[in-house]
């Protein structure tokens, strides 16, 4: 029955990072097509009692809601970019982490749960979501924040991490759990060699 779970669990993971991947590939092209005005959220004026027409907004700028949302009509290919990386890093990230995840899957049916195999890719998903985490948080953010200052070249910052890093610690949890599965199958191999 576990065999069947695991199996199961592992089409799933996989039916998943395909999605997800079709996902990244849909978003990215309707986006870089579409010809509407791009927005972003800003929090820079939020306890600002500003005029509208006082902001310091660039050229075809709008700003709404009490200045927290800037929309550009007509957004430049770099706009246009930095507003697909507001959201195509997360959809990259969690269709490669469920690719990964289910070839570790694969792994455990094929070879056994407790191989030199399983460990190394259980290590590799480790590392993988521990700094892939904060990476895509990173873009996200540096995207976000180049798109504000483009739009209100006074409000522009340094690059913010957006986002949850609540993943790293799991990351870091399977990568020490791959070493320690990699140190457990060598000990085996060698009691199994000394027998």
């Amino acid at each position: 029955m576990n065999a069947r779970l695991t199996r199961t669990l592992a089409s799933v993971t996989f039916v998943l990072a395909v999605l997800s991947g079709l996902a990244f590939a849909g978003t990215a092209v309707t986006r870089m097509l579409d010809d509407g005005a791009v927005c972003v959220q800003t929090g820079f004026w939020a306890n600002a009692s500003l005029a509208p027409d006082s902001l310091p907004i660039g050229k075809g700028v709008e700003a709404t809601g009490s200045a927290t949302r800037l929309c550009q009509d007509s957004p430049s290919a770099g706009q246009r970019a930095a507003d697909l990386g507001g959201e195509l890093p997360w959809l990259l990230f969690g269709s490669l982490a469920l690719l990964l995840f289910s070839q570790l899957l694969k792994a455990v049916l094929e070879r056994g749960p407790f191989t030199e195999a399983v460990s190394r890719r259980l290590t590799v998903v480790g590392w993988f979501v521990a700094a892939g985490t904060p990476l895509a948080g990173l873009v996200v953010g540096w995207s976000q924040s180049w798109l504000v200052g483009s739009m209100a070249p006074i409000v522009g910052s340094g690059p913010t991490v957006s986002g949850s890093l609540v993943l790293v610690l799991p990351g870091l949890a399977a990568v020490i759990m791959g070493k320690i599965m990699r140190d457990g199958v060598r000990m085996r191999e060698d009691l199994e060699g000394t027998i």
